[in-house]
């Protein structure tokens, strides 16, 4: 995996490689009976928003990945501090102390930081899958937030009943996708698409980078289907066949379109 490519990147893909080592260990040690603490979900979302935010930096440009990430953080925790205090946009859930202190005692730091690490290679995949095709304009602008919404979604489909198992947070009511209320995903995507919409709007008010893009779209296509790899084999160990099934055609497949077209 690790490529001759200019020096000043050449971390992000050993950063990468590590990120991919860590999930293997922590989600194949309990079938190799080896041990770890709650912390292996803290370190591998550190190592991930590394990754993300560093492959942001020279794909989008220094001011582009800034804005992103600050939209997200922004975004992602506002909709999710309202939604655990009032249930409105993913259902009736609160956290627990599994991932760390909560902003407010309402939602972990860690959050923010999950959701970038994933936000911006669902981006990356569906810039990847609907290419050049529908131009340069808005309706390519659209296109491609309205897709990123569903591959950043797709990936939900597998994580959250595995993270409810886990006890990372609890939903008050049940519901009927394996535990998970429907709800869930309609919030997931109206965050998402929020998050993709605005900074839609903010990048193009932007002036181009200045810097040469000079990482490959496929690293970031790759942490995305590294994590989902990584969260299948643990959903099986749970016992969560369904999710696992389900992640598999639409995570796993989406991802893996964007690995094979020859851009990035």
């Amino acid at each position: 995996m690790i490529a001759e490519i200019p020096h000043r990147v050449a971390w992000l893909r050993w950063l990468l490689l590590g990120y991919a080592l860590l999930t293997a260990y922590f989600s194949l040690s309990p079938w190799l009976g080896l041990r770890h603490g709650p912390w292996s979900t803290i370190l591998l979302t550190v190592v991930g928003l590394l990754f993300a935010a560093g492959h942001a930096w020279f794909h989008l440009g220094s001011r582009r990945m800034v804005w992103f990430l600050g939209l997200t953080v922004v975004i992602s925790l506002a909709f999710e501090s309202v939604g655990v205090k009032t249930g409105w946009i993913y259902g009736a859930y609160h956290y627990s102390d599994t991932l760390g202190p909560r902003f407010l005692g309402l939602v972990p730091y860690l959050i923010p930081a999950a959701w970038f690490m994933m936000v911006y290679p669902s981006r990356v995949i569906a810039e990847r899958l609907i290419d050049g095709r529908w131009g340069a304009g808005w309706r390519r602008g659209l296109g491609v937030a309205a897709l990123a919404a569903f591959v950043m979604t797709s990936w939900d489909l597998l994580m959250d009943p595995m993270m409810v198992l886990m006890r990372a947070w609890v939903w008050e009511s049940p519901g009927a996708y394996f535990g998970i209320p429907v709800h869930n995903y309609v919030g997931w995507l109206l965050t998402t698409l929020t998050v993709y919409a605005l900074f839609e709007v903010v990048a193009r008010r932007l002036p181009e980078p200045g810097e040469r893009r000079v990482v490959a779209g496929s690293d970031a296509v790759w942490a995305y289907l590294i994590t989902w790899a990584g969260n299948s084999i643990v959903a099986v160990q749970f016992g969560l066949v369904g999710p696992a099934l389900v992640g598999l055609f639409t995570a796993g497949v989406l991802g893996s379109l964007a690995l094979a077209r020859p851009s990035g």
